[in-house]
C-alpha cells in the first residue's frame, strides 16, 4: 500500500512539472520602446482596466522598488493598485506612469 502511495506522490509530481507558468508579460518590455508600444496599444483599446493593468505590467517590469522611490508612493501601493481588484487613483496612475518615462499626451480625435 505505501508502493501504491508513493507511484501515486510520483505520478502526480510528474504531471505538476511538465506544466508550465504562464508567461508574464513584463518580461518582454526590455526598453523604452516595447514600453511606449506596449501602453500605446492599451491606451487605444479605451478600456480603463485594460489601461491599469497594462501599467502595472510595466511597472513590474521596470522594477516596484525603482518605481516606488522614484513616485515616493510606497512599495505596496502600485502593487495594490494596479492589481486584478485594484483602482488605482489619478494620482497614482500619473506617478506610475512619469517614472518609467511614458507621457500623457492630448490630441484632438480625427473624427
Amino acid at each position: 500500500m505505501a508502493v501504491r502511495a508513493q507511484g501515486r506522490a510520483c505520478a502526480s509530481l510528474d504531471r505538476f512539472q511538465t506544466r508550465q507558468a504562464p508567461a508574464d508579460p513584463a518580461e518582454d518590455l526590455g526598453s523604452d520602446e516595447a514600453i511606449a508600444a506596449f501602453m500605446a496599444e492599451a491606451f487605444e483599446s479605451n478600456d480603463s482596466g485594460y489601461v491599469a493593468h497594462a501599467l502595472g505590467v510595466v511597472a513590474r517590469a521596470k522594477g516596484m522598488t525603482q518605481i516606488a522611490k522614484q513616485t515616493g508612493l510606497s512599495r505596496e501601493q502600485p502593487y495594490r493598485a494596479f492589481s486584478e481588484n485594484g483602482n488605482p487613483t489619478l494620482r497614482t496612475t500619473l506617478a506610475v506612469m512619469t517614472a518609467p518615462g511614458i507621457e500623457l499626451t492630448a490630441r484632438a480625435s480625427a473624427a
